[in-house]
């Protein structure tokens, strides 16, 4: 993998670029933050970094909110419960590699 390019879940973006990539204001990264919509990370200065998975996180909910009227709370209802489905679509994945790799042991 190449080092000079980032992976989804490296912190390095600053709340001002992120707020200019999103289109929101800082004070609403702030309080997404507050409300634990989002979590950047922190630089030893405590300076708050995102990632680009952060900043995909950021416009689902600008999307949910704006375009489709969803309030907070409901944004996090909606986030919790796609992150959990994709957990388990994670699981289910390794379940059927598991499965596999038995049934080609026992043939």
């Amino acid at each position: 993998m190449n080092d000079s390019i980032p992976c989804d879940d490296e912190p390095c973006y600053t709340i001002g670029v992120v707020a200019r990539m999103v289109d929101l204001h800082p004070q609403t990264l702030r309080n997404y933050e507050q409300g634990g919509l989002v979590i950047p990370q922190r630089s030893a200065g405590n300076i708050r970094l995102y990632s680009q998975r952060e900043v995909e996180r950021l416009k689902k909910i600008n999307r949910l909110t704006q375009e489709l009227g969803v309030n907070l709370a409901g944004v996090e209802v909606i986030l919790r419960m796609t992150d959990q489905i994709e957990m388990l679509q994670i699981k289910l994945s390794l379940l059927q590699q598991q499965l596999n790799t038995e049934r080609e042991r026992r043939a």
